[in-house]
């Protein structure tokens, strides 16, 4: 099939290098994101979608609007039977949905139609899901509510951050994004109407949301900074001063029977740093944390991080 590849991030690469890589179809045009100013001299930068097109030489739509007549008229140019799309980070309409013989192809990262919407991984940490996974379905008018046809699954690790769990799930959903290709193509796959139970959402994370707040049980601090690393980054406030918080680490047993240091008596919020561990008190006890990004700075360890800020020992998180 002639197809046109729909996708922004990191995420979405390894579906766009899949169908390029098989031989029953052929990737005539990607769209993508315009570019976006990045780091601190905010340069105007290709997405990764993008810059993989670009290795391949395939050419590259990067409407402002995916409702903009001119991208339309182009869009049709390339005479697409199907539009694949991963992430792409933009409303479409049924002007374009229209456009493709077999629609438009959706591979959302998440067993449909639990977490329709912009953060499905992030969520399913967040909430102590033990199983994710991806679903390819047909775009409709809905949020994330089309035809489903086919999925798989993935375990949800105790260490999971979303980055970790992104990374399986893009290289699985990209060989389902190319077997339901493969599917289409050849007539024997068919889309499933969503079921009407079981359905959840969840919409974008603002900065705000990945605020930690200490005063919610260890469990639940844990998925939260767990869920939100990368990006948009778990942070907390010690006194004036921002931070971002990495990850954590599973309590040393032999820190924990120590009564100064097990943080059984530290309110939440509350700092302890053991000269080796830096610890947190939550609702329910104390969380280790791992690693600490002060402003400016890069992540580094939180002990070494500890150690530079030199504590008194009565400061509280917030």
């Amino acid at each position: 099939m002639r197809l046109v590849f729909a996708g922004t991030p990191e995420a979405a690469v390894p579906s766009l290098q899949a169908l390029c890589n098989s031989p029953h179809h052929h990737v005539v045009a990607v769209i993508t994101q315009p570019d976006a100013p990045y780091g601190r001299g905010r340069k105007l930068r290709p997405s990764p979608v993008a810059l993989c097109a670009e290795e391949h030489g395939i050419p590259i739509l990067k409407p402002h609007s995916a409702s903009d007549a001119d991208f339309l008229a182009q869009l049709a140019s390339y005479r697409p039977d199907c539009c694949p799309v991963v992430a792409y980070g933009q409303l479409l309409r049924p002007a374009a949905l229209e456009i493709p013989q077999h629609g438009w192809v959706n591979l959302h990262f998440s067993l449909l139609p639990q977490w329709r919407g912009a953060a499905p991984v992030q969520s399913a940490i967040a909430a102590g899901d033990e199983i994710s996974g991806a679903t390819t379905f047909r775009l409709d008018e809905g949020m994330d509510s089309g035809p489903i046809f086919g999925t798989v699954t993935e375990t949800i690790r105790p260490t999971d951050t979303s980055a970790t769990l992104m990374q399986r799930l893009a290289e699985q959903g990209a060989r389902l994004l190319t077997d339901t290709m493969d599917g289409i193509a050849d007539g024997s796959l068919t889309p499933l109407p969503q079921p009407h139970v079981g359905v959840s959402y969840t919409s974008k994370i603002s900065t705000e949301d990945a605020r930690i707040r200490w005063g919610l049980p260890t469990h639940l601090v844990d998925r939260h900074i767990r869920a939100m690393t990368p990006t948009p980054g778990a942070w907390t406030m010690l006194g004036e001063t921002r931070l971002k918080i990495g990850g954590t680490t599973p309590l040393i047993p032999a820190i924990a029977q120590q009564p100064a240091n097990s943080g059984a008596a530290l309110a939440p919020g509350q700092l302890f740093f053991t000269g080796k561990y830096v610890l947190v008190g939550t609702a329910t006890g104390a969380i280790q944390l791992a690693t600490i990004q002060a402003p400016g700075k890069k992540m580094m360890n939180a002990a070494d991080w500890a150690r530079g800020a030199h504590l008194r020992g009565d400061e509280v998180m917030q």
